[in-house]
């Protein structure tokens, strides 16, 4: 059974930085890409960020695109969210997914087969 644990998130301000962490269970994490996606109250989980297992390759969603940055290190299973200049509309809980290097839909949720419980990011006006 892979666990996926989130952390980092808080309350802040606008225009602050956050840095999340997700670390995973189990020896294969760096054979699988990996991805963060968020779900504010009252909508939908979005995509976020992606990157592939090796880290060659990095995915964002428009929003995001320039503020947040995805990365991981596979010698501790870990892959990060750094987010900065953010914003109100960047609140919401924020997962770590994990999906097979056979799936390439990397916005699809259902591509992905273990999720984290979440870590709560508030940023204030």
């Amino acid at each position: 059974q892979v666990q996926l644990v989130e952390s980092g998130g808080g309350l802040v301000q606008a225009g602050d930085s956050l840095r999340l962490s997700c670390v995973a269970s189990g020896r294969t994490f760096s054979s699988y890409n990996m991805g963060w996606f968020r779900q504010a109250p009252g909508k939908e989980r979005e995509f976020v960020a992606a990157i592939t297992w090796s880290g060659d390759n990095t995915y964002y969603a428009d929003s995001v695109k320039g503020r947040f940055t995805i990365s991981r290190e596979n010698a501790k299973n870990t892959v990060y969210l750094q987010m900065n200049s953010l914003k109100p509309e960047d609140t919401a809980v924020y997962y770590c997914a994990r999906r097979p290097i056979y799936y390439s839909d990397y916005r699809r949720l259902s591509q992905y087969d273990y999720w984290g419980q979440g870590t709560q990011v508030t940023v204030s006006s």
